[in-house]
């Protein structure tokens, strides 16, 4: 049974709406492994970062035919590519002609991989749709999109530096290749959005997720917060934890119940990919975490 304002909506399904994945780096055991672990906590797909040894711009034919050995040997499925734009992502004009040539060049391989779904952060959309910050925004987006789209990729821009109805404000601004990567807890831990009905308000623009808990400990703003990640990466998570925590599944803010449904709801039937930005035992929290999904999703008959 699921619930969306005020309806009783009675599911009746035939197999899995969804399916879950993992982000293979986040094991700490290296890219290969990472794939098998994936396998071993029984997910059925890996997220894989387009950096370090898998940066498009290095990568070499026998590295990619290697993970997709790997990842086919694993039963594992590519589920997106994430595109590391660092720093600023696309508020910057002067840094954006480099930044959009790595996305472009993360599409080929994503085509390499035989995937079609690149996640990103572009920074922070603006409040002032006249305003510099925007139109250097755009502009990129609608750059690297227009080559994705040519190439039947979509470059999913994730969710948190701003309300759901200014990103999707946005990005209606380009015309193809363009979607959202939609990640609960970025809202509820530093916009303090409603996750769940910015589901309805995205729609069909989302191409994939990421499945994540957390909550907000003390509010401190999206401009405030992602522009400490801006100066300091994903190093700035001690620098933040004053105003969030990144929890463990079922642990945290997210409403796990309205949320699954709502993306049921509105028809979208791809990844659930596991992204637990913490350091330690990360493989253990994993695996907790598609055994926590997998009993959700069969509790709500999904």
């Amino acid at each position: 049974m699921g619930q969306h304002r005020g309806l009783t909506i009675k599911i009746r399904r035939n197999g899995p709406v969804f399916k879950i994945g993992t982000l293979a780096d986040w094991f700490g055991v290296g890219l290969l492994d990472g794939i098998r672990a994936s396998q071993q906590c029984g997910a059925s797909g890996v997220q894989i970062y387009a950096w370090n040894e898998l940066d498009p711009r290095k990568v070499t034919a026998g590295q990619i035919a290697q993970i997709k050995s790997t990842a086919r040997a694993c039963a594992q499925e590519v589920t997106a590519l994430c595109g590391e734009l660092g720093g600023h992502g696309f508020e910057i004009a002067a840094d954006n002609p480099e930044k959009v040539d790595y996305l472009k060049r993360t599409v080929d391989l994503a085509l390499a991989l035989d995937c079609r779904v690149i996640t990103t952060h572009i920074g922070r959309v603006p409040e002032d749709k006249t305003s510099a910050r925007w139109a250097n925004m755009l502009s990129a987006c609608c750059e690297a999109g227009a080559y994705a789209a040519q190439n039947g990729v979509t470059i999913a821009v994730e969710t948190g530096p701003e309300p759901i109805p200014r990103l999707i404000d946005f990005l209606s601004g380009c015309k193809a290749g363009i979607g959202v990567n939609y990640d609960p807890a970025n809202l509820v831990m530093v916009t303090r959005d409603d996750e769940v009905e910015g589901v309805y308000t995205a729609g069909s623009a989302i191409v994939h997720t990421h499945a994540k808990d957390g909550r907000c400990n003390f509010y401190a703003g999206p401009e405030k917060v992602y522009g400490i990640f801006a100066e300091g990466g994903i190093e700035a998570l001690n620098t933040v934890s004053t105003y969030f925590s990144d929890l463990p599944l079922g642990q945290g803010e997210v409403r796990w119940d309205p949320y699954l449904q709502a993306l049921a709801d509105i028809g979208y039937n791809g990844y659930l990919t596991i992204e637990r930005e913490v350091g330690g035992n990360a493989g253990a929290d994993i695996r907790l975490a598609v055994r926590f999904l997998k009993e959700k999703l069969n509790e709500l008959g999904l």
